[in-house]
This record gives structure tokens, C-alpha cells and sequence, in this order.
């Protein structure tokens, strides 16, 4: 079938080039030609909207964005222990920080974002937008896509995203993290029961909705294996046994020898008690048939000796399995009318030696549908902090965090709202001993960084105590005179971030200038706990500092804070 628009598509570029070469010294007809031509040229398939510019990303173009920390509401539990971060602000600008200290540095991201309901939860330019509002999904849509963008850039080449949905926007947005994330990477789509269907408040309605979504996307699906969920290897499904009645009859098929059983020249028992010599039953149907090597057996010998041997046969195939007896038996329909057979198999040799000693598991498959109603309906005072804005339970984060293997990972939430994804991380930590850490992303609009969020870390902490720090996002005026000394003001926020640590002048040290590197050389006896030295890529060390710093954990700050907004202006230390 021949492609109608492309042929269309080639006939309008060609005559716009035409348009060109007789307009080649019209400037302004000429940028404009280039506009329609890459018009023309955009993806055809896939999502598309009207695109808008928000205030907050209009404001980077004048201004520079940055953290001022918040000494007083630190808290430092253990100083051995890595810091996390709550970040108060605009979420853009937060995340345009992040993708210089954290950029293929984040293992999980997690966020809740705005359903966009029409009901005063999703804010576009400091205003509401309604469920009339014509603009309602491009909006949403221009207010994502950028957010998600970064997003991707800051996932670690093993990371995981996933993002909370219900039915509003949840086709946008597939479409939306198709297209940024790759639609190979999507894992899978949780659905998740969060109201019992059985108590609806609001009679009015015909429907009754009761699930919302998690898009779940690897940075890689080639390279993400999840932490799966594991049980104890049981053999009690091992309880059958063929006794072979006769010879057979022996023939060869594809390229194995088989010998085959008709009915009656064999015998299957059911014993009362699983045994270690036993074999399991398993039907050959579904995907076992249609997506594995036995069903490939079964086709390739069992089903084309059907009208030769009858129904119920059973066939002995050589130099199958992995349990050690070095053949698998397969039975073909128990009647005419039958269409699948069965297969019986032993324990596999791994099994059986990981069975007498006690310690075999075995990985399950995760599932993707979750009843969580009576969570939701108990979480609203998760964490002291009572919250009616979208507020989902620990249970469910945690779950989500740990399908990513690395104990020591780094977790984002840049929606972070009651700062559920904190208290996750702090909980299973505790649990499984692990020490991630997380990044916390927030505006304070009604407070609710300040009251809800950083209420609520505080709140855990005789549980769960942690180390924490607290950054407001600020912003320098590019016009400014004095750009280069104000940039550096805020160096020591950006290197706190990146490495999790705190500048305290006494184990961890920051230096930015030849003179304080000099100083620090002739004074280095007055810091016996000296653990870690952040030295600027400015600072010219000298061979015996070069040598003297090395003996303890030496990092020189990469320029790649600042550097391109004041290269940009004109004004680059």
C-alpha cells in the first residue's frame, strides 16, 4: 500500500524549495519557508498538542536559578551517613539544578503529578486550570513533556520511573513517556484499586471509578532487572511417577530419539507425598505452548504422531531437561477431542542440592493489579501530617523503590507533596538495611513544604532518624554586575547535593581559590578528621599539594555548575 501523505508530503517540500531558490534573497520569506518545512518534516505518528511556555521557564531566560540553604531547619543524625534533601520550589527549577549534580545519577524516580481533574488541582501560570478550559490537556501536556525530559536525562543508565495516573490523562501520557522514555522501555502499567468498590459517597454518578495507573519505563529495558519478588522452592507439586508397561516403539524426531508409549503400554501414579525422585505435571497451553522450547517440542514430535499412535500416548524424549534423568516425558491428548497434552518433569539438579540444604528460592513474575483500597482508606494520618491532595500510602512506595535491586540508590520524587517517597525510602532502609537516600521536590504553596513535607521527615525521625537538609530555590538576575562572586556563593549548595555530604570545615572542606589551597597545605595539622577536600577546577595545585591532598578523598568541582549561564553573559570566572 502506497503512503498517501508522504507522497503528498514530498510534493509540498519539493515545490517549497522552488519557493527558495526563487525567494533566496528575501530573508524574512525565507525563515518563514523554513518554519513551514519543519512543520512538515514533524513526526506524524504519536502525540501532538499546542505547545505553551511557562512563566517559570521564561523567568531562566533573564535569570539564573539556584539553592540557598536553609541552615536551620538541617538535621544531622549521624554524621557517617549520607544527607537527603528537600528542595523548596518551583519543581522546573529544581530539576534544572539537579540535571547538573544528578544528571545519569538517579536509580528511581517516583512522582505524583496533578490529574489535571478541572478541580483546582493543576496550576498552570498561577492559575487553576478547568475542566473547560480548551487548553486543558496541551497545557498539561507542555507542563509535563519538560519536566519528563530532564527526568530522563537525570535516570541512571540501570534506573526506573514511575509515575502515578488515573483515566484524565492517562492516555496523554503514555503517549507522552513513549515518545521521551522509548516505548521498548516500558515495563508495564500497575493497576491499582485505591477505593473499595462498594462505598460510593456520590450516588449522582452512573460510574464509579475505583483504579488508578502507574506507568512504569526503564532507562534501558536491556539493562533494568528487577528485584523480584522470591519464594521458598517447594516440591510438593513433585508427586507423580510413570511406570513404562512395555518396550515402546522407538523412532527418531527431530533429530532427538523418542520412544513412544501407546495407551495402555503405560502407567501414571499420583503418590500421597511429594518425593525428591518424583515428577511434576504441567499442561502444555497458554504461553507455555505458544512461547517456550516445550511447547516447541510438543509441536515439532508429540502433535504430527497424533494419528499415528492414537490418544493418550505418552512419549520419552531424550536429552531433555535439566533434572538429571536425561529425558522428558510428554503425553498427547487423552481423547479425540483433546488439543493439548501434558509434560512431567523432575526436580532440577540445582533444586534438589539447594532443597537439602534449605536455602532454594525461586524469583516470582510481578504482577500488575493490586487491591490497595484499605490502604488508601487508612493513610491519612501516614506520617502525622493529615493530607487530602492525592496522598499515597508508604506501602505502596516502598513497593515501588525496592523493584530496583541497588540497596544504595538514589530516589526522586520532584512532586513530592506530603513527602510520602521520604518516608518510604527511611522505612525500608530500616528494613532491609539498606542505605539509599532520596531527593525531595517541592513548591510551598499554601505552606505545604514548610507544614506538610518537611513536617512530616521531622515527624519520623525518632523512628526513622536520618540526615536532612533543606534548600529554597533562589535566583540570580543575569544583568548583574556582580554575577561571578554571587555564583560562587552558592557553590558550596551544589557540591553538598552532588556528593550528600556537609561542608563543615573541619572533615569536609571546600576550596576555591590558589590561596585557600596554600593555606590549607601550611595548616593541614589543624585537621586531624579531615575526610574529604572539593577542590574548584580553577584552583591550580601545586605538585606537593597534588600529592598531599591525595590522601584523602580529593574531588575537584567540575565547572559545569555555572559555567554556561555565565559564558553565556559574557562573564565566566
Amino acid at each position: 500500500m502506497s503512503n498517501l501523505s508522504k507522497q503528498k508530503r514530498e510534493r509540498m517540500l519539493s515545490f517549497l524549495n522552488t519557493l527558495k531558490e526563487k525567494n533566496k534573497d528575501d530573508q524574512e520569506a525565507i525563515v518563514a519557508l523554513n518554519e513551514i518545512e519543519t512543520e512538515l518534516n514533524s513526526k506524524k505518528y504519536g502525540l501532538v498538542w499546542e505547545k505553551h511556555e511557562e512563566q517559570v521557564d521564561m523567568m531562566i531566560k533573564d535569570n539564573i536559578p539556584v539553592f540557598t540553604e536553609v541552615k536551620e531547619k538541617e538535621i544531622t543524625h549521624d554524621k557517617k551517613q549520607r544527607y537527603n534533601f528537600l528542595l523548596e520550589g518551583d519543581n522546573l527549577h529544581s530539576l534544572k539544578l539537579l540535571e547538573k549534580t544528578h544528571k545519569e545519577k538517579i536509580d528511581v524516580i517516583y512522582i505524583d503529578p496533578p490529574y489535571n481533574l478541572g478541580k483546582k488541582d493543576f496550576s498552570y501560570n498561577d492559575t487553576f486550570v478547568n475542566e473547560d478550559d480548551g487548553y486543558k490537556h496541551s497545557k498539561w501536556l507542555s507542563f509535563m513533556n519538560v519536566r519528563l525530559e530532564i527526568a530522563y536525562q537525570l535516570l541512571s543508565k540501570n534506573g526506573l520511573i514511575a509515575i502515578s495516573i488515573d483515566e484524565t490523562e492517562y492516555a496523554q501520557l503514555k503517549l507522552l513517556c513513549d515518545d521521551i522514555f522509548g516505548e521498548k522501555n516500558r515495563l508495564i502499567t500497575f493497576h491499582i484499586q485505591v477505593r473499595y468498590d462498594n462505598k460510593n459517597l456520590n450516588t449522582k454518578n452512573d460510574w464509579q471509578p475505583i483504579m488508578e495507573y502507574i506507568l512504569i519505563y526503564a532507562k534501558n529495558k536491556d539493562v533494568f532487572k528487577a528485584n523480584k519478588p522470591t519464594e521458598t522452592y517447594s516440591i510438593d507439586k513433585f508427586i507423580y511417577s510413570i511406570e513404562e508397561l512395555s518396550k515402546g516403539d522407538t523412532f527418531i524426531a527431530n533429530e532427538r530419539k523418542v520412544k513412544v508409549f501407546k495407551k495402555g503400554e503405560w502407567k501414571l501414579k499420583k503418590h500421597d507425598t511429594p518425593f525428591t525422585s518424583g515428577l511434576k505435571e504441567t499442561w502444555i497451553s497458554g504461553s507455555i505452548y505458544s512461547d517456550t522450547g516445550h511447547g516447541s517440542m510438543y509441536k515439532a514430535i508429540v502433535e504430527p504422531r497424533f494419528e499415528i499412535d492414537g490418544a493418550g500416548a505418552v512419549y520419552k524424549i531424550d536429552g531433555l531437561g535439566d533434572d538429571g534423568l536425561g529425558y522428558r516425558y510428554y503425553t498427547n491428548p487423552r481423547s479425540k477431542n483433546g488439543t493439548r497434552g501434558k509434560m512431567y518433569t523432575g526436580i532440577p539438579i540445582i533444586r534438589r542440592q539447594e532443597t537439602e540444604t534449605g536455602t532454594s528460592v525461586k524469583e516470582l513474575p510481578i504482577t500488575n493489579l493490586y487491591n490497595l483500597s484499605a490502604d488508601f482508606g487508612n493513610i491519612r494520618h501516614e506520617g502525622g501530617t493529615p493530607f487530602n491532595n492525592g496522598k499515597k500510602p508508604v506501602k505502596l512506595i516502598k513497593q515501588l523503590i525496592n523493584y530496583h535491586v541497588n540497596k544504595n540508590s538514589t530516589i526522586l520524587d520532584f512532586f513530592a507533596g506530603s513527602g510520602t517517597t521520604g518516608h518510604a525510602v527511611m522505612e525500608l532502609n530500616k528494613e532491609d538495611g539498606g542505605n539509599r537516600t532520596y531527593i525531595l521536590c517541592t513548591n510551598n504553596e499554601n505552606n505545604i513544604c514548610e507544614e506538610i513535607t518537611y513536617k512530616r521527615l521531622t515527624n519520623i525521625q525518632k523512628k526513622l532518624p536520618h540526615n536532612l537538609k533543606y534548600y529554597k530555590t533562589d535566583f540570580i538576575p543575569k544583568s548583574s554586575e556582580e554575577l561571578s562572586d554571587l555564583m560562587l556563593k552558592h557553590i558550596v549548595e551544589m557540591v553538598q547535593l552532588e556528593h550528600g555530604v556537609r561542608i563543615d570545615g573541619n572533615e569536609y572542606l571546600i576550596i576555591l581559590t590558589d590561596e585557600e589551597a596554600d593555606n590549607l597545605e601550611k595548616n593541614i595539622s589543624n585537621y586531624p578528621h579531615l575526610k574529604a577536600l572539593y577542590v574548584s577546577s580553577n584552583v591550580l595545585l601545586t605538585g606537593s599539594q597534588g600529592e598531599l591532598f591525595r590522601n584523602y578523598d580529593l574531588n575537584i568541582i567540575p565547572d559545569y555548575y555555572f559555567s554556561f549561564e555565565l559564558r553565556e553573559v559574557g562573564k565566566l570566572w
